[in-house]
This record gives structure tokens, C-alpha cells and sequence, in this order.
């Protein structure tokens, strides 16, 4: 146990993965193991700078509060497919083991994601919270932080006292953590008592327009912040959910939470539903090219280093990271300038790792997991070998586990090969772990379609490009079937209350 005193103790519970029913290959106990899964004490001796648990740290510390500190679960797992049974059912075990010891806590930190569904569980967040409350009882207070990209549920609301999503977009885990604690440690002291108005909103709309620097998304994310600057509520969670979730209660949501004023919060929590209806059109503006368009754009003279972003294969939004359509375009190009692509394969990426560095070899890449793409045979040299976990300060996970990892050169197109997804080639330090520098080269492709910041530092030009896949940005023609109908863009819609 972490012992910042004995006047207070909190139990910490933290379980963080993105579901992408769309991609077929199911997430094990390996991926949790890949980036995080850690139980006990190792929780706190593993405090990732950026994350949620050094802000929930850090609110305890300049509070001044003496608070015990009992960490049941920490489990991070990089976006994907839908978990195992099994890997769901060992996650809930090791959480009711130490529920015994949260028996006596004043409350209960969650930090979930919010979109994690596993095979037969469309709600995973909803299941475990359910799993902590029959666990701990109705008297004991429980403190959740969401993912904005969260899909929230009935069983998400019903054993939550109070809940808090991230603002912003790239994330802010720490500051989101941070605040939460602040409100969450007057809860568990019994200083305040919350309540919440909860609305959903039957829409789903692509990525494109999800930062909240710009946009849509800027004007409704402002106004939240608005509605808290007036003392309207305590705190307002908007949730624009990541739209590649087919399940029953799919679709976006506003939480609003009060500490005494239902009667407002519920008019705030209606007012930001109508708000974000009412720019739907908005959200569904696309803003990319073909990949034959992108790579001429990205390949001009003029131009800085120029960032591909794949938007049908973001490997953060739970995509496979195995799409071959830049890398097939770009092959079959005539660029002048050099050219650098991620691609997860763990078969070629195992091969690769047994060829001699400088060797001339042919392989076939990609197309591996889904109906979404087909391999494509390259030669190449290869160029660099590495194994094992990269530390990423800079991420809320602090590292990343990309397996087997090679580079082959194939003309101007410089390939990474990994045998996990990882981060999906948005930072540099994946490469350099290889000893390539991606500064070098004109035209980056990134397996996402809105986390560029990583490499915000060589350059700022980007340019999406409309490919197909898990998480591509035409959601009308994805194949449907569990969502409620009817559902914006898919049907047509007047009201939201519809």
C-alpha cells in the first residue's frame, strides 16, 4: 500500500482499452501485458508522468489530505479488437480479489476508457463497474474517469457517483485525473453529495472531426467548459463516441454532475444534446484525399516533411494496422522523395527477424487480418532488427511494447515491419528505436487519423487520406447490425429525441 497518511483510504482500479468491433482479432492478456498490467504495489512503483494515476497523486498531494492508497489493478492494453472471454474474466478475478480490501475504503478511483467490449460483453466498463459495486456495496462512493470517446451506458451511470471525461483531444489524462480527485476527495469525505443528468444522443460520425482545437467539436467542448465558468454544474463530460463500436447502446452522450442543483443541471445537460445535434452535418464534413491524390500532395518540392494519415487502418482507434493501400500506392508511384510506412505483420515481422542485416529479401506484407485488405509482395534490404519494449515518455502509457520490429528498404519506401500494432509508427521514437531517424524522409505514413501531435516537432503539415478499413471515415458502409436504429447519418433523423 502507497501511505500518505491513515485519515482516508481509496482504493485505485484502472482499465484502459478501445474496442473496435470491426477488426476480427481479439485482444489477449499479452496486449494488457504488452503496454501495462500490473496488480498491487507495482501499480504505484510504475507511475507514468502523463497518466491518470500521477494526477489522482498528485490532487491528493496539494490537498494536503492524509489518504492511504490501496491500488487493486492497473491494465492497459492499446486499441483493438474485442477481449477474449478469458482475458475479461482473469481481469475480473484479480479485481474481486481486492474488492476485500476496498470493503473499508472511503471511495473508489475507476480510471476505464469507456468503449472496451469483449467477446459476448458489448459493455465491458458497465460489467466491471457492476463487478465493484455488488463488491463493495451501495455506501461506498465510487469516482470514474471516462475516455471522451467513451460509449455510456446505463450500468456506467447506475454505479457511478460521479464521473468525469477527458476535454481535450489529443487527451489529457493527468489534468482529467487530477480534477476528478479534487471533487472525488470532498465525495468520499462525505463533504458533498453529487448527482448527475445523463442524455444520449443517437449519432455517430467519423474521426475527422474530433480534435477540439478546431471545429465542431471546439465549439461544443467550449461550451461545456461555458456552462462549468457560470456554476451551472460541477462538471461536464461530453462524449462523442468513437464510431467503429456496432452495440446496443451505441451512440454519443452528455453527463452533466451537480452538487445541488438538479433542476439546472438537467436543462445544461439537454441544452449541450441540442447543441451537438444541431451541428451533425458539421461533424460529418470529410477532409481527405485518395491515396494517389495524398501522395502527390505529400511528394511535392515545396513542401516540409508531409504526414499520411491512415485514416481507415488508426491503429488508436483499435484498427489492425495491417492496410497495404498507401504502401501498394506509394510502391506502385513514381515519387521523388523518400517515403516512410508502418505495418503490423508478426509473421513477416518474425521472418524478418531471422535474415541478416544488409540481406536482399521478398516477402509478403499485410492483408492479414480482415477482408479489408490483401498482402503485397515487396524485395527489399534489410536494414535494422530490434526486439523488446519502447519507452515513450511522452505517452500516458510511458512505453510500448512493439515485438519483433524490422526496416526494409524497398526503393524510396522505407517499411517498418512490427509483430504488435503498437502505436502505429505516430511517434518517432518507434523508429528510432531502429536507428532510423524519421526527420529524414518526406512523406510519413501514420497509422491515425488525429494523433499527430508526436510528431508535431518535424513538421506540421498533414494530410488524411480516405482508405478503407476498421476505422475508416465512411461509416454508412460499415456492416451494421447490433446498433439502435434509427441512428444519424444511417437514418433520417429530425430529432435526437427521436
Amino acid at each position: 500500500m502507497y501511505k500518505v497518511g491513515h485519515n482516508m483510504k481509496i482504493a485505485l482500479i484502472h482499465v484502459m482499452q478501445e474496442t473496435d468491433t470491426f477488426n476480427p482479432v481479439p485482444t489477449t492478456l499479452t496486449d494488457f501485458k504488452n503496454v501495462a498490467l500490473l496488480e498491487g504495489a507495482s501499480i504505484l512503483s510504475r507511475v507514468d508522468p502523463n497518466g491518470p494515476t500521477a494526477g489522482f497523486l498528485e490532487a491528493i498531494r496539494t490537498s494536503g489530505k492524509d489518504v492511504e492508497v490501496v491500488p487493486i489493478l492497473r491494465a492497459d492494453a492499446v486499441a483493438g479488437g474485442r477481449l477474449s472471454r478469458q482475458t475479461l474474466s482473469a481481469l475480473c478475478k484479480i479485481i474481486q480479489s481486492g474488492l476485500s480490501a476496498a470493503r473499508k475504503c472511503d471511495g473508489l478511483m475507476v480510471f476505464l476508457h469507456g468503449a472496451a467490449c469483449a467477446e459476448g460483453v458489448d459493455d465491458v466498463e458497465g460489467e466491471i463497474l457492476s463487478i465493484i459495486r455488488a463488491g463493495v456495496g451501495n455506501d461506498i462512493p465510487i469516482a470514474l474517469m471516462l475516455d471522451h470517446h467513451a460509449n455510456v451506458t446505463n450500468k456506467m451511470i447506475n454505479n457511478t457517483n460521479v464521473l468525469m471525461a477527458f476535454r481535450t483531444q489529443p487527451h489529457d489524462p493527468f489534468e482529467t485525473a487530477r480534477d476528478l480527485t479534487m471533487i472525488a476527495l470532498q465525495l468520499f469525505s462525505r463533504q458533498i453529495s453529487v448527482a448527475m443528468a445523463w442524455r444520449k444522443i443517437p449519432m455517430i460520425t467519423h474521426q475527422e472531426q474530433f480534435l477540439t482545437a478546431r471545429g465542431p467539436m471546439k465549439e461544443w467542448f467550449d461550451h461545456a467548459r461555458q456552462c462549468e465558468a457560470r456554476g451551472h454544474a460541477l462538471t461536464v463530460s461530453l462524449f462523442p463516441m468513437q464510431p467503429w463500436m456496432d452495440v446496443e447502446e451505441a451512440g454519443w452522450s452528455v453527463v452533466v454532475a451537480t452538487e445541488n442543483d438538479q433542476a439546472s443541471v438537467e436543462l445544461v445537460a439537454d441544452e449541450l444534446a441540442q447543441h451537438a445535434w444541431s451541428l451533425r452535418n458539421q461533424f460529418m464534413r470529410e477532409e481527405n484525399l485518395s491515396a494517389t491524390d495524398a501522395i502527390k500532395f505529400a511528394d511535392d518540392s515545396v513542401r516540409r516533411i508531409v504526414l499520411l494519415s491512415d485514416t481507415g487502418d488508426s491503429v488508436l482507434g483499435g484498427s489492425t494496422g495491417d492496410s497495404t493501400v498507401i504502401l501498394r500506392t506509394l510502391l506502385g508511384a513514381k515519387i521523388h522523395h523518400q517515403a516512410l510506412v508502418p505495418i503490423t505483420d508478426p509473421v513477416a515481422a518474425k521472418h524478418l527477424a531471422t535474415c541478416e542485416i544488409g540481406a536482399t529479401v521478398t516477402v509478403n506484407l499485410g492483408g492479414w487480418a480482415n477482408n479489408f485488405y490483401s498482402p503485397v509482395e515487396v524485395t527489399g534490404t534489410l536494414q535494422a532488427v530490434r526486439e523488446g519494449i519502447v519507452t515513450l515518455p511522452d505517452l500516458p502509457q510511458g512505453s510500448v511494447d512493439m515485438g519483433k520490429s524490422a526496416m526494409l528498404r524497398v526503393g524510396s519506401v522505407s517499411i517498418l515491419v512490427t509483430e504488435f500494432p503498437g502505436v502505429g509508427g505516430v511517434h518517432p521514437g518507434v523508429y528510432r528505436h531502429l536507428g532510423v531517424e524519421p526527420g529524414e524522409f518526406k512523406m510519413i505514413v501514420m497509422k491515425t487519423a488525429s494523433n499527430f501531435q508526436y510528431m508535431k516537432q518535424l513538421t506540421t503539415d498533414f494530410v488524411r487520406v480516405a482508405t478503407p478499413g476498421p476505422t475508416q471515415s465512411d461509416v454508412r458502409s460499415l456492416p451494421w447490425s447490433r446498433i439502435p436504429r434509427p441512428m444519424f447519418p444511417l437514418d433520417e433523423m429530425k430529432d435526437w429525441r427521436a
